[in-house]
């Protein structure tokens, strides 16, 4: 597979066992072993995907999607060794798409490097891939939010939700089928996790617009404007 991977943790064996198993599958991969070295080759190289853990030294795993995420969109599948909700919510919220705490087999993690990647080429072939109401456009293949011709930053997760209602007004979508088709069915996260991204996307847009996604109370979202 054409895959260029940087593999982001401070265990030497985890980058050896990984490494085995994308060498088998020709995919190629670079190594950081901690969160400074992640972000420098990050930015001086081109990489498909990051795979990232939390517990990292000089800067955090948490830090560094963070800053990660104010420049680009790439998939970035996290590492931990801790098994908490609130982490991988965290992660979530963060843009994180893909979570796999450890200890993880080899070939789940390529299976969900497949995934990921499969899931991202459906999103950027998405027809439209562009859709606008008033002053708000939502671009599926930049993964861009412009209000007014001005960017807004956004998660890739808060781009594909926006895009989703924006793409289907009057659907109503509940927060399973959201996750489902935003995360995927292997996902076993609290639906909080909707809530939350949805009270970001909403926080971001202009106030009429902001009234147009609309809770449907016990069931999930919809994109519908109570004056038109």
């Amino acid at each position: 597979m054409d895959i260029n991977i940087l593999i982001c943790d401070d265990d030497p064996i985890v980058h050896e066992a990984l490494g085995i198993y994308f060498d088998k599958y020709e995919m190629k991969h670079d190594s950081a072993f901690d969160g400074k070295e992640c972000l420098e080759k990050f930015s001086n190289n081109f990489y498909d995907i990051i795979i990232l853990d939390i517990m990292m030294p000089l800067i955090d795993g948490i830090e560094v999607c963070k800053e990660i995420r104010t420049a680009s969109s790439i998939p970035i599948i996290m590492l931990t060794a801790k098994s908490e909700e609130v982490d991988r919510l965290l992660g979530f919220e963060l843009g994180v798409d893909d979570y796999i705490v450890k200890p993880f087999s080899a070939m789940e993690v390529i299976a969900r490097i497949k995934a990921v990647l499969s899931r991202v080429k459906e999103s950027l072939n998405r027809k439209p891939s562009k859709v606008t109401y008033k002053q708000l456009s939502v671009d599926i293949s930049r993964y861009s939010i412009m209000i007014d011709d001005q960017f807004t930053h956004a998660t890739p997760k808060e781009v594909e939700i926006l895009y989703l209602l924006l793409s289907n007004p009057q659907k109503v979508y509940t927060r399973e089928q959201i996750m489902n088709l935003i995360w995927g069915y292997e996902y076993s996260v609290d639906t909080r996790t909707i809530d939350t991204h949805i009270k970001r996307i909403r926080a971001k847009l202009p106030l009429e617009i902001q009234k147009c996604i609309q809770t449907i109370y016990g069931v999930g979202y919809k994109f519908e404007c109570a004056n038109e």
